[in-house]
């Protein structure tokens, strides 16, 4: 796509979803910094994913992590949402944080403890239900740490009733993404440790049932857009939580570690469509910001995105089909270099123009004085963060 209205049209309607939880202190498993300014409640973390919308322009609602995110009255949350110009987005269920979840929840092996994690994940569908949201985002800690442990089958059949139980009771419009992960907490076998098993779970629950990739939880070297383009083929693509890692799950700033990974995995998604409205991929942000302030650090983030995302739909795809389809090697990977290597800050810069927002939003943010407002008003109180 080389049109440059194309690309534009593309660009302003490509929707970045910020995560709650990286509004509030968290960070690595070593240490949290607490820093000043930031929220104290839910209601102050959507005021904090608002003002990202506000200097970004594309993302315009926010993921809820339950109970970190409990409210008393959810849709009073999501009409304050609306008020400060987002919305509610995905729901993302808790069960690894409790002292019952020491041997996993929904493929523990005690009844009781499998019983009450299903009572969260169905809580957290009618949460969804109460804020208006689409997505249910399933992550699991569940797995074991030593050989016999476990039967791993029977740790798959849990999962697999859990998971059942939980479809059966979404409404019509909410999709159901699993997210998997390689390793951690658990070290010799995650119950949800790839795509594949994600897949396999998606298939036999039904259409709305979907894989989400976090692209900080694969093994060092995993061709992550392959990945990518195979559940795009399979129309099982439900969305990202994006990040960067350099060893682990680092949850660092998307793009930060590999731009070329980012652009690539974008690349993939350009040229099968996924930016399309009916493709419904849910372009979402994982990520912890431990010593970098919160705000201007999720801001980056929602730029890093849209710069690959930009370079993507610079590639020239039918001069590309053609070296492809004449075995043209080099030819084919130079149209990638050349748009990769484009400086496409100028081209958003005025796309922003046009939107109305201010060409650089980092320095926008600095010059408001909204920072040192957040730390007048945010004096008093318990500040959010992990376990909170």
């Amino acid at each position: 796509m080389t049109d440059r209205a194309a690309v534009t049209a593309a660009l302003r309607a490509q929707r970045i979803e910020t995560p709650s939880w990286a509004y509030g202190n968290s960070g690595t498993r070593f240490k949290v910094f607490a820093q000043e300014g930031v929220p104290r409640n839910a209601y102050e973390k959507v005021d904090d994913a608002a003002t990202v919308h506000r200097f970004t322009g594309v993302a315009p609602s926010v993921a809820l992590h339950i109970p970190w995110d409990r409210v008393d009255d959810h849709a009073d949350l999501a009409k304050h949402a609306q008020e400060v110009g987002i919305r509610l987005g995905a729901i993302n269920p808790n069960v690894f944080q409790e002292d019952d979840y020491r041997l996993g929840s929904v493929c523990n092996p005690d009844p009781a403890v499998r019983r009450k994690a299903l009572d969260h994940l169905l809580e957290c569908v009618e949460i969804g239900v109460a804020t208006g949201s689409t997505i249910l985002s399933l992550w699991f800690a569940d797995g074991t740490n030593y050989p016999g442990q476990d039967s791993i089958q029977a740790r798959q059949d849990r999962l697999a009733e859990a998971l059942a139980a939980t479809y059966a009771a979404m409404p019509a419009n909410m999709r159901m993404l699993l997210e998997y992960k390689l390793f951690e907490p658990a070290f010799y076998t995650m119950d949800v440790p790839d795509w594949g098993t994600s897949y396999a779970h998606c298939l036999t629950l039904g259409e709305r049932a979907q894989v989400l990739v976090d692209t900080g939880h694969h093994a060092p070297g995993t061709n992550i857009e392959f990945i990518v383009a195979f559940l795009l083929r399979a129309r099982r693509l439900g969305g990202f939580h994006f990040n960067s890692r350099f060893y682990a799950d680092d949850d660092l700033m998307v793009g930060a570690a590999d731009p070329f990974q980012l652009f690539r995995i974008m690349h993939e998604i350009v040229q099968a469509g996924g930016l399309d409205p009916e493709a419904d991929v849910a372009f979402m942000l994982d990520q912890c910001h431990n010593i970098e302030p919160k705000i201007p650090a999720m801001i980056r983030s929602v730029l890093n995105v849209q710069e690959a995302t930009a370079k993507a739909l610079l590639v020239d795809s039918d001069a590309l089909r053609v070296a492809q389809e004449n075995g043209d090697v080099l030819g084919a990977n130079a149209l990638l270099m050349d748009a990769f290597n484009t400086d496409v800050r100028p081209l958003l810069a005025e796309l922003r123009e046009e939107m109305g927002i201010d060409p650089d939003p980092i320095a926008a943010y600095h010059r408001s004085g909204h920072h040192e407002r957040l730390v007048a008003e945010r004096r008093g109180g318990a500040q959010a963060g992990w376990g909170a």
